[in-house]
């Protein structure tokens, strides 16, 4: 899916990516820094969000990848924007890893009360890792994305405007 309902589907995609991977993330380092979030349902709304995650942001990094083809000769912004947003693949993979790494941490904790402290710290700081690092590549590849279609347009609106 390319174009939907007359727009680049890029553009409307990209909206689910930028709200899932740091609603994803953050969620993520709650259940593996807060015990008692982990042992509630979150863990599964964590898992499902991951999931989806990892299946929409491939989709949007190829409709993204047809609307980068539409250009003859790609501003050296958007050719950063693309090149960052090829990356978001794998931090989509590690998101879901670490999603599933905390369900499988819940379902132990469910079955036996021994205590797995070496475990969970561990789990915890691959998830801050995984987390912070997801949040601050989104907001990378938004900004480039971002500067690349608006780029001096707000100074141009300004000056027609008049103000």
């Amino acid at each position: 899916m390319t174009v939907f309902n007359g727009l680049p589907a890029h553009v409307l995609l990209v909206h689910f990516v930028v709200v899932l991977v740091p609603l994803t993330a953050l969620l993520e380092i709650a259940c593996a820094v807060w015990p008692a979030v982990r042992r509630g349902q979150i863990v599964w709304l964590t898992l499902i969000l991951a999931m989806v995650t990892m299946v929409l942001t491939p989709i949007t990094i190829n409709a993204g990848e047809w609307l980068y083809d539409l250009r003859r000769q790609p501003e050296p912004i958007l050719q950063e924007h693309a090149q960052r947003g090829g990356w978001m693949t794998y931090f989509a993979v590690a998101l879901l890893v670490v999603a599933v790494a905390l369900a499988v941490l819940h379902l132990a904790e469910r079955r036996s009360e021994k205590r797995r402290l070496p475990t969970n710290i561990i789990i915890a700081i691959v998830t801050l890792a995984v987390g912070i690092s997801s949040i601050i590549q989104v907001y990378r590849v938004g900004d480039a994305g971002a500067h690349s279609v608006w780029g001096d347009e707000i100074a141009h609106l300004k000056q027609a405007a008049g103000q």
